[in-house]
């Protein structure tokens, strides 16, 4: 069982959460106005660790044979048989499990929008058969991390007050939309073998890489307009310059004829971003 957990975790990438994670604090911290109590703190966790827990692992269950068939991801675990289908759908069920007793626990809004949240972490995994924005349905679902965050110590998002939770719920999905792109540049013949839909295969890793750096500078503006927002100090400010040179640095690796370092771009560097916006953030709301 430890053994069969931690490739259901190598599979997931669960370390990854660390990118949207700090969003979700990110939306906790802000609405509360600063420290919102162990109880929320513990269920956010909670559910912003089950929510991307069960959208890594529908995704790598759902795309299962055409991951199989790509080079790049061939050597994944259910790709190699050291965990099966069945395991991995009992992971996504249980994920899913913990987040509606999370949402149930944290307030009735959060409950109730919980179905809304499933209709996205399942259709992720199938809308680059439909669509070639899937990047920004993937972008979108990962932005109801603070957003969520938000409405479980709120209690709303209807209200003129919750105009902040609308622009980190847009300023996510301009940031993971753009980095999608730029990993998916690396599938393109692939893609297009397989029918598979996405704005590279559409326009072009050239365009793409464009877009991507306009969704980054956009980014940085709807971060910008929350700092304004709340009248944050100084080291929110620090730490978005910070994060506008993180994207500069993101985007001086990649290049339509050299994808090699998407890698460290993908990864790294956005880690990097997170934790980066949020520590200002804390450091902002503290002071």
């Amino acid at each position: 069982m430890i053994s069969r957990t931690r490739t259901f975790l190598e599979m997931i990438k669960f370390e990854h959460t660390v990118f949207a994670l700090p969003f979700a604090y990110l939306g906790m911290l802000l609405a509360a106005g600063g420290w919102p109590g162990w109880w929320k703190f513990i269920w956010i966790t909670a559910a912003m660790a089950a929510a991307r827990t069960a959208g890594m692992s529908l995704n790598r269950l759902i795309d299962r044979h055409i991951d199989a068939r790509n080079p790049r991801t061939a050597n994944r675990p259910i790709q190699l048989g050291r965990i099966s289908a069945q395991a991995t759908a009992i992971g996504a069920v249980i994920s899913l499990f913990v987040l509606a007793i999370a949402a149930w626990l944290l307030n009735p809004v959060a409950f109730l929008l919980f179905p809304g949240a499933l209709v996205f972490l399942v259709g992720y995994a199938y809308a680059k058969r439909f669509t070639w924005l899937s990047h920004f349905i993937l972008g979108f679902t990962d932005g109801l991390a603070p957003a969520g965050a938000w409405i479980a110590i709120t209690g709303t998002f209807w209200l003129a007050s919750d105009i902040p939770a609308w622009l980190l719920l847009g300023a996510l999905t301009v940031w993971i939309g753009g980095f999608d792109l730029i990993y998916a540049c690396q599938d393109v013949e692939f893609d297009k073998r397989e029918g598979l839909r996405s704005i590279p295969v559409r326009f072009g890793i050239a365009f793409a890489l464009r877009l991507a750096q306009a969704c980054h500078a956009l980014t940085v503006v709807l971060l910008g307009a929350v700092g304004a927002w709340f009248g944050l100090g100084w080291p929110f400010w620090v730490g978005l310059a910070a994060i506008a040179a993180l994207f500069v640095w993101e985007h001086s690796l990649v290049k339509p004829d050299d994808l090699s370092k998407v890698d460290m771009a993908f990864f790294n560097v956005n880690g990097y971003i997170s934790l980066t916006i949020f520590v200002a953030t804390m450091l902002a709301v503290w002071l």
